[in-house]
């Protein structure tokens, strides 16, 4: 018999089959508008920055923003919804579903969806002259963790969620924030003095640094192993209070 995180995992890939379109732009179109609009317009107008081009340097950075993105907007609605609106996770208690089979199950739907759209990105990248292999090989490893990093407490927040504008007031105090402070546009050292440690907190960051040193060649700004410690740190303790959150969610 199938395992209950797998059957969790087709629940929700079955409901992804049928709204799969929607994820085109974001897909294709957004990284398509992203490089031209900033890799080459305001590339443009600066100059090589490590030495290498503005657009070879931005590109392994958007990769890491696209799974932050991901891995925020597909746990945000996608499990209030199931809460507030279906009551999906209620009736998944009433099986031998378990509350970490739940969890599990969404985070591996979250990593399906964020795997196509690193492939779709590769691609793109492909397209405009800066596709790196090392990054082709390694960037879906450094995305998954940057994805799960954010997911994790997002699903959290969202379990316990009761209305839903409050993602807004996440997304443009939390989200945003963090992808401005991250390094992805620009060096972390050109941030204000009260600003550069804001971006050592973000999992972003961190991601930023793995793919680039990944795509570049080029030596992270802490040694990868803390990269990656930050980022498990974050989705270890995010998955800790996605159980709590859900456990006490389930008793209502």
């Amino acid at each position: 018999m199938v395992h209950p995180s797998i059957a969790v995992l087709e629940r929700h890939l079955l409901l992804y089959r049928r709204l799969w379109r929607a994820s085109v732009f974001s897909f294709f179109v957004l990284p398509v508008l992203f490089l031209l609009s900033v890799g080459v317009g305001v590339g443009a107008y600066v100059s090589d920055v490590d030495h290498v081009s503005y657009l070879s340097w931005i590109a392994p950075a958007l990769l890491a923003s696209l799974a932050f993105q991901i891995g925020f907007n597909e746990s945000t609605m996608g499990i209030y919804t199931d809460f507030e609106w279906i009551g999906a996770f209620h009736v998944m208690r009433n099986t031998r579903v378990r509350i970490r089979d739940m969890i599990a199950g969404w985070h591996l739907y979250v990593l399906v969806v964020l795997e196509l759209a690193v492939i779709a990105f590769l691609l793109v990248t492909w397209a405009f002259g800066v596709l790196d292999l090392r990054l082709a090989l390694a960037g879906p490893a450094v995305c998954a963790l940057v994805a799960l990093s954010i997911a994790a407490p997002t699903t959290a927040f969202s379990a316990i969620a009761r209305d839903e504008n409050h993602f807004h007031l996440l997304a443009q105090f939390g989200v945003l924030p963090a992808t401005l402070v991250s390094g992805v546009f620009f060096p972390v050292d050109r941030l204000p003095d009260l600003l550069e440690p804001l971006a050592y907190v973000s999992p972003l960051w961190h991601g930023v640094e793995l793919n680039r040193a990944v795509a570049l060649g080029v030596t992270p700004s802490w040694p990868p192993v803390l990269h990656i410690a930050a980022l498990l740190a974050w989705t270890v303790l995010g998955l800790a209070w996605a159980h709590r959150a859900f456990r006490r969610r389930l008793a209502d």
